[in-house]
């Protein structure tokens, strides 16, 4: 198991678009993919809990990983929040 803290860069929080980035980044892996903010858990391979967990700019929180491929798994996350989560690509 690995895990690593990010924080949340992009203006609007983790809203629906960058929720599903981060999803559709997850999925790429064999591990399990989870992050924690506050007191929640939420899976990060999972939309509605992503967005359930109403991350803000800003905000922390800390993604594990477990897995066979739980490194890039880990890395990859946490390059796609430090590059604003498909965000900011457009206008």
């Amino acid at each position: 198991m690995v895990r690593q803290k990010v924080t949340i860069i992009n203006p609007t929080g983790l809203h629906l678009r960058p929720a599903g980035f981060l999803c559709k980044e997850a999925m790429k892996f064999q591990s399990q993919t989870q992050f924690q903010f506050r007191e929640n858990t939420a899976n990060a391979k999972s939309v509605l809990s992503v967005l359930g967990a109403c991350v803000k700019s800003g905000d922390e929180i800390e993604f594990i990983c477990e897995g066979e491929d739980e490194e890039e798994a880990l890395r990859c996350l946490v390059e796609a929040v430090e590059s604003g989560l498909g965000e900011g690509e457009e206008k």
